[in-house]
């Protein structure tokens, strides 16, 4: 893979790991109080906390996401990014485009999905 296209997917890689970053932060700032005060019944309160909970769940994904970025980096820096970590073949560029964190190629994709609804 050339420098201008691991460039490319280096920047793509950072501006989702930022927006990750700020959306943690917005939640941490913004969604981690519930006051009662403006909730003027349980039914209120009850949906509030529902909202807070699906919106802490939703951060909790964004983390393993997040770690994947983070690897994506690394091996953008040393040199595996596009390298299925399965096979050891190029992982297809237009597949790197849809998810660039993704660590397998399709083939071994598809067969890790095959393998986990076979032991579910």
């Amino acid at each position: 893979m050339n420098k201008a296209t691991l460039k490319k997917f280096k920047t793509l890689l950072v501006e989702k790991r930022e927006e990750i970053i700020k959306k943690a932060k917005q939640t941490l700032e913004e969604d981690m109080t519930l006051d009662t005060d403006d909730l003027p019944d349980e039914m209120d309160l009850a949906s509030s906390e529902y909202l807070q909970s699906f919106t802490f769940r939703l951060r909790g994904r964004e983390k393993g996401l997040l770690d994947k970025i983070e690897k994506a980096l690394v091996k953008i820096e040393d040199g595996t990014f596009g390298v299925c970590d399965s096979c050891g073949e190029e992982i297809a560029l237009k597949r790197l485009e849809a998810r660039p964190e993704t660590t397998l190629c399709i083939r071994c994709k598809e067969e890790q999905e095959r393998m986990e609804k076979d032991y579910s």
